[in-house]
């Protein structure tokens, strides 16, 4: 939030022994949240509501950014409420050293709606933020908002429940023989060498715009395939998110509009009002239509759509990406693009966010690839690079 020079005396943060007791006392397992700040009246509204929750347990409040980074020292969290707006370094500033405190938290930035605020959000989570949430105006604090804050906070939490989780299973009893190795998601490569795509799609949800930053700076100046990108992000971001990508891969890219025609090299991003779907015009080329028709995911923009019109419009010759993103959006669009010949490569478990619509599409053994951005970037880069299959010599096409 936006403070005057002139700034109204600080209370103090919570004591050392407060944050202990609070986060001795939760269930064993809680998500531990850091709520930072400089708005009393924002911290205690949040606090009340994170405190609603008994899977959610507060490690601390912090009026700066300086103060949260010393208090992360000392007292570990898995999520922290993050606001950018604030005297002193400021949140964007502080956020390389909150992500490396010893908890290593997943940041939520709670952001104003405006332009300034939409472009400090998204620096911030191509910087490593996983989600972000829009700050309402005073009076918005309603039970819709507190039921968003404590979903996008328990999803960002799921890896810290897990890893606790598997640290209180007894481990099992050494075999005594080699056993067959653990069971694979990854789908069986096909016997037939995989065509080069025509586009590549990317879909990503909460942490997909740092591993998108990852995987689009592996491919190489020449790549030339047409990239179109579908990121769930508010509607008055993605004029922004479009400045963004375009600035860190030196690409043009733009929002996409009905009869948008796919060129070489150029990026796509889905507009925050429809889904993108690809049809093929009568003269063979490639362009958008924008869509509004209610998905099974109840996404806006739905990744769905832009795979499974995919599938249709290039019968399979298209490579989908599915990075971090909470939920099963993709996998209904994966499954369309696998059927039809395509292929599906999804971000890991360990370098995910939430490994929610990569996880959903790697389960269904839809993805030939599960892997971290930037490998899934050389994949792609191999791909595209690939020469092309020399036709198989059957009878009807042997020369006599």
């Amino acid at each position: 939030m936006n403070r005057a020079a002139s700034l109204p005396p600080r209370e103090p943060d919570a004591t050392t022994a407060d944050r202990a007791s609070s986060v001795t006392g939760a269930e064993p397992g809680a998500i531990r949240v850091m709520i930072v700040d400089d708005s009393l009246t924002v911290r205690t509204v949040f606090k009340r509501m994170v405190e609603s929750d008994p899977a959610l347990v507060i490690a601390g409040t912090a009026s700066s950014a300086e103060r949260a980074i010393a208090q992360l020292a000392e007292t570990p969290a898995d999520v922290v409420l993050l606001d950018l707006e604030m005297p002193g370094i400021g949140g964007l500033g502080a956020l390389p050293a909150i992500l490396a405190t010893p908890g290593r938290p997943q940041v939520l930035v709670v952001s104003s709606l405006t332009v300034d605020g939409a472009e400090h959000t998204l620096s911030a989570l191509q910087m490593g933020a996983a989600d972000t949430l829009l700050k309402p105006r005073p009076g918005g604090f309603t039970e819709d908002y507190r039921a968003a804050l404590l979903g996008k906070i328990r999803a960002l939490g799921s890896r810290a429940v897990a890893a606790f989780v598997d640290s209180e299973t007894p481990a099992a009893p050494e075999a005594p023989v080699a056993t067959a190795a653990a069971p694979s998601f990854v789908r069986p490569a096909p016997v037939r060498r995989i065509r080069c795509p025509e586009v590549i799609a990317i879909g990503a949800s909460t942490g997909g715009i740092h591993a998108l930053g990852l995987m689009l700076g592996r491919l190489s100046p020449d790549f030339d395939v047409p990239l179109v990108i579908t990121q769930h992000l508010p509607a008055n971001f993605m004029p922004v998110f479009a400045r963004q990508i375009e600035a860190a891969c030196g690409r043009p890219a733009e929002i996409a509009a009905e009869g948008l025609m796919l060129t070489p090299g150029r990026i796509v991003i889905a507009p925050g009002h429809g889904h993108i779907v690809i049809r093929r015009k009568s003269s063979g080329g490639l362009m958008t239509r924008i869509s509004t028709e209610p998905q099974p995911s109840g996404c806006l923009p739905s990744v769905d759509p832009m795979l499974a019109s995919l599938a249709e419009a290039c019968e399979g010759r298209a490579l989908g990406v599915i990075l971090s993103g909470m939920g099963r959006d993709g996998v209904l669009g994966a499954q369309a693009l696998v059927d039809a010949g395509g292929t599906i490569y999804a971000q890991d478990a360990d370098t995910s966010a939430v490994w929610g619509m990569p996880g959903a599409v790697s389960r269904a053994g839809l993805a030939s690839l599960i892997a971290a951005p930037e490998r899934i970037g050389d994949a792609v880069m191999a791909q595209v690079s690939a020469p092309a299959p020399a036709p198989v010599r059957t009878p009807a096409n042997v020369l006599k």
